[in-house]
């Protein structure tokens, strides 16, 4: 720096002393007798001139300003006011069943949009006889050519027309295919839906097209740093190994080959038959619907009726029960990082056991117990509603630093149940990782506290009703029910059962958890793994770990 620069810094670091003092306004005398001086605000706010020109206190005016009387008391001559109240019929949900045995449920809801769609039972745990990733393949053949529809543009654009969109989701025992649109345009969606489900012509460039996609999205997710759809998968191979609910979602590479319109149209003739799906609808009149339902699913027969009897893949839709064995799937590999947040290379490890089926009396209790473990990234914001109190968050996250993540799952279908929790740490600290997940594991046997499960119930309860809140999600809650059980439970009786929820409760779900085998799936680089003989041990030692010493953390 200059000599110049150097005196000019001296310059404004004794600049209080050398200039003047300046104010905003001008400084005033105020005196002792004067309201409303100084700066100018006070006039506005403090005081009033009379026609003197001296300040008095302003005081509430006496003068009649209208003659309506006052806000307290009600108007003269007025009729009653008349509220509006719910109706009866729109917490009612109708469910009506058609001669070919397909089931119809609608709930009426406010607004022009409405949702509708099928809730089918199908998915990855009927594909026992066929190669693994049908369901993701038909999953990528949604919304593509049918009978009706020469192609996925033909069907976009009747879609378009009336402001409607479309989506396929397909879970380890369902199928869902939706819409939402206009609710004049009834008629047309329904037909739409029709076509996709009963009627896709499935040509061999589709197929083709839908392998690729498929490759792509394996692809895709293996460079992911996001592991959760393959560790979702690994767990449910290793706690139902080979059988039902353990059979892969996403399509394994070997089989991409295996699957042509043969064994698809094959699976679809058994599996989407009307009798094993639910056309449900939100926002809808009932009686409207059922005519057209039965215009379009009963009057007209599905594409496989005309074709010829194929000889490829089984004739009969498996019905094995969920077998739960408990057991490890691990896979040694490099993961992606992320780069650009400068995070390291993670393993990460799933430990789980049997939950119950949603029909259980046990699953809501379950639910509370999920919500008390909570967890998530270390790297997650938000309040207390986004489980910042949970004890993942506080036992685990807060204390570990070298943990990156620690989260509850609670998975639940008609005749089983998986409950899990996945962690992330760098490879130094797997075998640390995996204690401290035993460790959180055993002590969900313990009596939680009185605050504790209070916080859980209200969160589970405020969670329930702000999803239900969106119309698409009322549509797959009212779907899944009535295929379940024939019928939907209203959210209050939820509410009511997560109230009466109690310390014995949780207690009591978290000793059936813990008496099924364990299961355990670990992805990365997972050469610090302990034997799953040592997790087993560890996991019936009551604190004592079976991984070679008794650390602090469990004395």
């Amino acid at each position: 720096m200059n000599a110049r620069g150097i005196g000019m810094l001296k310059t404004l670091k004794h600049s209080w002393r050398t200039f003047p003092r300046r104010f905003a306004t001008k400084v005033t005398k105020v005196g002792s007798d004067e309201i409303g001086s100084g700066t100018g605000i006070g006039r506005i706010t403090g005081g009033v001139r009379d026609k003197d020109g001296h300040n008095k206190v302003n005081t509430p005016s006496k003068e009649i300003v209208t003659h309506l009387p006052p806000l307290t008391e009600p108007l003269p001559n007025m009729p009653e006011a008349v509220y509006a109240e719910p109706m009866a019929e729109s917490a009612v949900t109708k469910v009506t069943t058609l001669s070919n045995g397909l089931h119809i449920a609608s709930e009426p809801r406010y607004g022009q949009f409405c949702t509708v769609g099928l809730v089918i039972n199908s998915g990855p745990r009927y594909e026992v006889a066929y190669p693994g990733g049908v369901s993701h393949f038909l999953e990528k053949l949604a919304f593509n050519s049918t009978v009706n529809f020469p192609n996925r543009d033909a069907i976009l654009k009747e879609l378009e027309k009336n402001g409607g969109i479309c989506d396929c989701q397909t879970s380890r025992d369902t199928i869902i295919y939706a819409a939402s649109i206009d609710s004049r345009a009834i008629d047309s969606v329904t037909r739409l839906l029709a076509d996709v489900t009963l009627r896709p012509t499935i040509s061999e460039q589709e197929v083709n097209l839908a392998a690729r996609a498929v490759s792509f999205e394996l692809e895709t997710l293996g460079m992911r740093p996001e592991q959760e759809p393959i560790l979702m998968d690994m767990i449910h191979a290793a706690a139902y190994r080979d059988n039902t609910l353990g059979l892969p979602k996403l399509c394994p590479p070997e089989t991409l080959e295996s699957i042509n319109r043969a064994v698809l149209m094959n699976y679809l003739k058994h599996h989407h038959s009307p009798s094993r799906m639910v056309f449900a609808g939100v926002g809808v009149d009932h009686d409207e619907l059922v005519e057209h339902v039965r215009k379009y699913f009963v009057e007209e027969e599905a594409i496989w009726e005309s074709e010829p009897e194929s000889n490829v893949g089984p004739k009969e839709v498996d019905t094995s029960i969920a077998q739960y064995t408990g057991g490890i799937v691990k896979e040694q590999c490099e993961i992606p990082i992320y780069a650009a947040a400068c995070l390291p290379e993670l393993a990460h490890v799933v430990l789980g056991f049997e939950g119950c089926a949603h029909q259980d009396p046990d699953f809501v209790p379950l639910c509370v117990l999920n919500i008390m473990m909570g967890g998530g990234g270390s790297f997650s914001s938000g309040g207390p509603g986004k489980g910042m109190y949970s004890r993942l968050y506080t036992k685990v996250l807060n204390r570990y630093h070298w943990m990156y993540s620690a989260t509850a799952y609670n998975h639940a279908y008609t005749d089983s149940g998986l409950f899990c929790i996945h962690g992330s740490a760098p490879p130094q600290h797997l075998n640390d990782m995996v204690e401290v997940i035993i460790r959180e594991l055993l002590s969900m046997a313990a009596e939680p506290g009185r605050e504790e499960l209070m916080r859980s119930k209200i969160q589970l309860q405020s969670m329930l009703l702000m999803n239900l809140e969106s119309r698409p999600v009322v549509f797959e809650d009212v779907g899944r029910q009535v295929l379940v059980s024939g019928h939907r439970k209203r959210p209050e009786h939820f509410i009511k059962e997560i109230e009466k929820v109690s310390a014995a409760d949780i207690q009591r779900v978290a000793t059936r958890l813990l008496s099924s085998p364990p299961s355990l799936a670990a992805r990365g680089d997972i050469s610090g793994l302990p034997e799953m003989s040592h997790v087993t041990s560890a996991l019936g030692g009551a604190g004592r770990t079976g991984l070679g010493r008794r650390l602090s953390l469990f004395k």
